[in-house]
């Protein structure tokens, strides 16, 4: 439901946003490199002015119906102002990767101000060879990481000098914010209508419960899905959060991964989740914690964004459950497993359930913020880690005319989640993300290394070396 001057969250975006709290941050971000000279912060500052018009929502913050009696509504911020956004900070010079990684982790483990907008971007000077980083945060409730417009897509040109636009860029003027009364009516009003929606699909929920393809699923593939989700995992890489967080990152090359899919089957994808496996192993190995029947299960969103909905700000994520088989010893067997468990996934259909399970949480508000804070909050033995791949162009991209040479994406830490793996895929290489909780992952540069050589052993073996 849609008021003047206010847009009511998706039941999805307001579950994120209900459950960071001070140990669980929730915003996604990057860190992207490029070639120097670096530019001045009034540069940065007027670029990133220029692109607002076109992601209204990062002028816009998040105003919540009293007694929450309703989802929150994304309002125009009166006080808006660019420069407590936009940020300027420095390595010491030359700085190494090592340096920006830590400045990076420290940056990324402090949560947005809710009572703003919710994104940041730092400009990082002080790299080797006169080369300048940004580091950009963004809020999971804004938009999901895995489809979407959001502001660093928008800084990005496919040109190093693109044609300038046509006028200067103009913001409109915030609209009027509504009192605490109007959104609790809205927000009552948005408890009728919704239930209401609902019922006005269940004639189109109910073709789909009994067609075919469904019942087939029910009563044979699903059963099957239960019992891989059934299986013990390993708990060593659940527990209790802190408020910090660990950061670093790892590479791979596309062309690897093509030889390694041509010879063993698979996908892209497939062949990414045994690397990470080989990961987890190393990490367990180390731990003193290996045995032949370990697990580590892993969610992997999936995006569900219809061919209309791509440049949309918001989230339309789902995810799966994957085995990732950390305790079988050849690598080969370990792709085999998970390619095995990814086609049933495909003909379970089970991310677009999972996207229809989350658009049901917009029936209880209030029961969603008790909800969704206390699920993300506290540590559960289901899940271990989260894999998220975002593929990224095969071309150059360039911000103020100087070419990008690296993003490194950032996955939050949630639900006693220690360490997460996100991939971005840039002109024929993989970049690896690595977010681990301070306290509870100081092996993360083992994550890194043995990712790493999970590649390498499985690359080895589709050469015939």
């Amino acid at each position: 439901m849609q008021d003047d001057h206010m847009e009511r969250m998706s039941g999805l975006d307001a579950g994120f946003f209900f459950a960071e709290s001070e140990t669980t941050p929730l915003h996604i971000a990057s860190v992207t490199v490029f070639e120097g000279p670096a530019p001045t912060y009034g540069e940065v500052v007027r670029a990133v002015v220029a692109k607002l018009p076109r992601v209204p929502r990062y002028r816009q913050r998040v105003r919540t119906v009293p007694l929450n009696l309703g989802r929150p509504v994304w309002v125009d911020d009166p006080h808006f102002q660019i420069l407590y956004h936009v940020r300027h900070t420095a390595v010491p010079a030359p700085g190494d990767p090592e340096q920006l990684r830590n400045l990076a982790g420290r940056v990324l483990s402090q949560r947005l101000d809710k009572a703003k907008p919710l994104w940041e971007v730092w400009l990082v000077e002080g790299l080797a060879d006169g080369r300048w980083a940004l580091i950009t945060k963004v809020h999971h409730c804004v938009v999901d990481g895995v489809g979407g417009v959001d502001l660093l897509t928008t800084l990005f040109d496919l040109e190093r000098e693109p044609e300038p636009p046509e006028e200067p860029a103009e913001l409109p003027k915030a609209a009027a914010a509504p009192s605490s009364a109007a959104l609790l009516a809205s927000g009552l009003r948005d408890q009728v209508a919704g239930p209401l929606r609902q019922v006005a699909r269940a004639p189109e929920l109910a073709r789909g419960l009994i067609s075919g393809r469904t019942l087939r699923t029910v009563g044979v593939e699903f059963p099957r899905a239960l019992g891989r989700i059934a299986r013990p995992t390993t708990g060593s890489l659940n527990g209790p959060l802190g408020p910090h967080r660990r950061w670093m990152w790892t590479h791979a090359d596309l062309d690897e991964i093509r030889r390694i899919r041509k010879a063993f089957g698979g996908t892209v994808n497939d062949v990414i989740l045994a690397a990470v496996t080989a990961g987890f192993r190393r990490v367990l190995a180390e731990r003193g914690e290996l045995a032949g029947g370990t697990l580590v299960r892993t969610l992997v969103p999936v995006s569900v964004r219809t061919g209309d909905q791509h440049g949309e700000v918001g989230n339309r994520v789902s995810g799966v459950l994957v085995n990732l088989p950390a305790g079988e010893e050849d690598p080969r067997r370990r792709l085999f497993q998970i390619r095995r468990q990814m086609n049933d996934v495909k003909r379970t259909h089970q991310a677009v359930g999972g996207e229809v399970l989350a658009g049901l949480a917009g029936f209880a508000p209030t029961l969603l913020a008790l909800g969704s804070r206390y699920a993300l909050s506290h540590a559960q033995p289901l899940v271990q880690t989260v894999v998220t791949n975002v593929p990224g162009p095969p071309f150059p991209l360039y911000v103020l005319g100087r070419r990008l040479e690296g993003l490194y994406p950032f996955v939050p830490l949630a639900a006693g989640v220690r360490a997460g793996v996100a991939i971005f895929s840039y002109e024929g290489r993989l970049t690896f993300g690595l977010t681990g909780d301070f306290d509870g992952m100081p092996d993360l540069d083992v994550l890194a290394d043995g990712i790493r050589a999970g590649f390498g052993e499985l690359a080895g073996l589709a050469d015939g070396d």
